[in-house]
């Protein structure tokens, strides 16, 4: 005890054993934990089933890759053992890594995948519409994650008439898939029930890794989702993040606080937009009245006279002209008519009986009134009757000559 190191000396030891021992080494395993930084830098783990190892792999080896590492990934690295003595960590320092399988995980979930895809619980005919204006918005996750920190922070500075109810459940580990997946049938039991529980769901969490995901896989959760009456809008991890809830809800957003916002409808927008609709029709109102007002002002009382009188005196011309073009054309037409009876008239005088009585002729009749035309027609001894113009002549036949 006498003679001790420091934690630096140590560390050094460490290190220069390690990396003296293991300089180049070539490692298969299972990618996890995959994270880009923002340096460029690829930092992420290899695992099998018993062991975990850290890794990284620099911004100027990323460039040789031909494909974009993943989590389930199964790679192939070749690299050298680094100690990082400020953390007292070691990893594998990747020189080139190559793609040998696609991962004991992502092969599991793949075959789920299909199977769960087969009995149509992905199909996009199940999904429903999310409420415009939620009244309340249940969320199943962990109580104390971040991922419900940021949902409520979003969630009331958007909306914040908005009731937000925690249903907590575990978000990683052995027991978690059946919490998550209990926690939304209860949701949907009390919907049921009439208390109108909720208007939507968003079930996630925060980012991880993808063994931390993988309850949110399991196939009781995705069931559990896709019966959900209410809508459901899967939010798990990160962007690049995912989980086969994510096809079986009605909608899928990135990370919870996009889930937020797609449930929220930001209130001050939409009272907005109203505003600009009531101003938009206040304007097309007024325009319309004040094109009203242009039209009529041509009818105001003192000007009504003179357009009825500049309207009404042409007309009334046109029915003067009328009236007396059809005067004309009926006197015209009456003196035509008269003259032809007139003519007529002269035509039936001519030959009527009084006319030629008139010139001194007679009608003679017998004594049964038939009027005699031919002296053979009379006998001697005969009562006659001479018919002239004026008065009636009694007569007796006394001599008949041919």
């Amino acid at each position: 005890m006498n003679k001790h190191l420091t934690v630096s000396e140590l560390t050094e030891q460490i290190r220069s054993c390690l990396e003296g021992s293991f300089s180049v080494v070539c490692v298969e395993g299972e990618i996890s934990n995959c994270r880009p930084a923002s340096s460029g830098h690829l930092y992420f783990s290899l695992k099998d089933s018993g062991a975990k190892i850290d890794a990284v792999m620099f911004r100027n080896r990323l460039r040789t890759l031909t494909f974009e590492p993943k989590d389930g990934m199964l790679l192939r690295i070749r690299g050298s053992l680094s100690v990082y003595a400020p953390r007292g960590t070691y990893s594998i320092v990747c020189e080139e890594m190559e793609i040998a399988g696609s991962g004991v995980i992502l092969a599991m979930l793949e075959k789920r995948k299909q199977k769960l895809a087969a009995e149509g619980l992905f199909d996009s005919e199940r999904k429903k519409a999310l409420p415009r204006f939620p009244g309340t918005v249940a969320v199943v996750s962990s109580p104390t994650g971040a991922a419900v920190r940021d949902i409520l922070n979003i969630l009331e500075r958007r909306a914040a008439g908005i009731k937000v109810v925690i249903l907590p459940a575990p978000v990683q580990g052995e027991e978690a898939a059946c919490i998550i997946a209990s926690r939304i049938r209860q949701a949907n039991q009390w919907n049921k029930q009439g208390l109108k529980f909720a208007d939507v769901l968003i079930v996630g969490r925060g980012g991880g890794s993808l063994e931390d995901l993988l309850p949110f896989s399991e196939e009781e959760v995705v069931r559990a989702v896709a019966e959900s009456d209410i809508p459901v809008v899967s939010a798990v991890g990160h962007e690049i993040d995912w989980a086969l809830c994510d096809f079986a809800a009605d909608l899928r957003a990135p990370t919870p606080s996009a889930a937020a916002e797609l449930v929220s409808e930001n209130y001050s927008s939409v009272a907005n937009q109203i505003s600009a609709m009531a101003d938009n029709i206040r304007n097309i109102i007024q325009a319309k009245i004040e094109r009203a007002g242009l039209l009529l002002k041509p009818f105001a009382p003192q000007d009504m006279e003179y357009r009825f009188r500049s309207i009404l005196q042409p007309r009334l011309v046109r029915l003067d002209d009328a009236k007396e073009a059809l005067i004309d054309a009926v006197s015209e037409k009456c003196a035509v008519l008269r003259g032809r009876i007139g003519l007529a008239a002269a035509v039936l005088e001519a030959g009527s009986p009084l006319a030629a009585m008139e010139r001194g002729f007679s009608v003679v009749t017998d004594s049964s009134g038939a009027v005699i035309r031919n002296a053979a027609d009379a006998k001697k001894g005969d009562l006659l009757t001479v018919r002239p113009l004026k008065g009636v002549i009694s007569a007796t036949v006394e001599d008949i000559s041919n």
